[in-house]
């Protein structure tokens, strides 16, 4: 297949489980002129021709590989199930076509390795499809870190509580085995991904993780794994992050929540209804010991990214994330600014959660972090 100079001309695009998840980038997609829908695949072949008339697609196909070899197109975006992630960017990779792939990169460190090598040897551009780096309130943290206001952070959490375990027995029985079957921090990057980048520059060298213990049975009367992991993260740079992951507790939602200690700084955000993201910054402290609402802060601290692209982002879900992050992986592919969350960033993400896996199994004894830079 000859590839196309994507500055120049359109760039044809495979949606793969356009049944499911990947059925959810289509008005990002639809909102770039540059882009077409030009090839769906999914498994689901009930469901299947539906999708492709829904989404725009000349073409579908119930078989990835044959879509990769008959199909013209120039860069797919991945919504399959966890297992499936590193074996399918690596087989588009190949072939030199540009990756979007949802998280987590992969579901082990060898296939992780293998993704890496697979970057390195693809003219194609990979992107992980870390959604939650997107949201508003995280990236105004960002921009305000960039600024100097946070001075220099030093500690954050992350949590990632969704309590999902009808979605084990009908809607996505995958994650039984792959979210709420292993011991440790399985789907952690949510949480993670956007500190990483309020830590510029750094990335974790070492975690502990420990768990609950078993307190759920499923619908067959089996086990789930521990009910809520936490994991400890230090840093190159000495910083400390605590994840917690929970998916089974018995509880109202409260899906994501965040905290950053800078020198300077302080954020945390909302953990229910009616609560704000509150934020305190010395340089704008009149008393030195009063919260702000981040929302005082949106007007001058939002990028312009985000404003511009405001109505269209929140009509394509997870906060705006669906949207901005299809932005910077087209923007990517056909040349114009690095990839945001190219494979080392991934790596970042991914590989702690999956060290934190052995750490558990090993009663939280700490465990090294390798770095994918050094998988030459």
């Amino acid at each position: 297949m000859t590839k196309k100079n994507l500055n120049t001309q359109k760039i044809n695009l495979g949606i793969v489980g356009a049944c499911g998840r990947g059925s959810s980038f289509q008005s990002a997609c639809d909102a770039m002129s540059e882009v077409a829908i030009h090839a769906v695949c999914d498994s689901n072949t009930e469901d299947l021709p539906a999708a492709r008339e829904r989404l725009g697609a000349r073409e579908h196909f119930t078989d990835y590989e044959t879509m990769l070899e008959e199909s013209d197109i120039d860069a797919v975006i991945i919504g399959t199930p966890m297992p499936f992630h590193a074996p399918m960017v690596i087989a588009a990779l190949e072939r030199d076509l540009h990756v979007l792939c949802e998280v987590t990169a992969g579901v082990s460190v060898e296939e992780c390795r293998q993704l890496v090598k697979a970057c390195q040897r693809s003219q194609g551009v990979y992107m992980m499809a870390e959604n939650y780096t997107y949201m508003q309130p995280n990236v105004i943290v960002r921009e305000l870190v960039r600024r100097g206001l946070f001075g220099t952070p030093y500690y954050a959490e992350g949590e990632y509580i969704h309590e999902l375990k009808h979605m084990n027995e009908h809607e996505t029985p995958w994650r039984r085995r792959w979210q709420t079957g292993i011991d440790g921090i399985t789907y952690g990057t949510h949480s993670l991904g956007p500190i990483l980048q309020w830590m510029p520059g750094d990335r974790v060298k070492r975690v502990c993780c420990e768990g609950t213990g078993v307190r759920h049975i499923d619908h067959t009367g089996k086990p789930y794994c521990q009910a809520s992991g936490t994991m400890l993260c230090k840093t190159e740079n000495e910083a400390l992050i605590k994840i917690r992951v929970d998916m089974l507790s018995d509880r109202p939602h409260a899906m994501t929540n965040y905290q950053l200690q800078g020198d300077d700084g302080c954020y945390e955000s909302a953990r229910a209804a009616g609560e704000i993201n509150r934020i305190w910054l010395r340089e704008r402290s009149q008393d030195g010991h009063t919260w702000t609402d981040m929302d005082e802060l949106t007007e001058e601290f939002l990028p312009d990214f985000w404003k511009e692209g405001m109505e269209r982002a929140r009509a394509a879900g997870h906060g705006g994330g669906d949207y901005f992050e299809v932005l910077d992986f087209i923007d990517a592919a056909a040349g114009r600014r690095p990839c945001p969350i190219g494979i080392h960033e991934a790596m970042d993400m991914t590989l702690p959660g999956l060290m934190s896996q052995q750490s558990i199994m090993e009663d939280g004894r700490w465990i090294e972090v390798p770095d994918s830079r050094t998988w030459t």
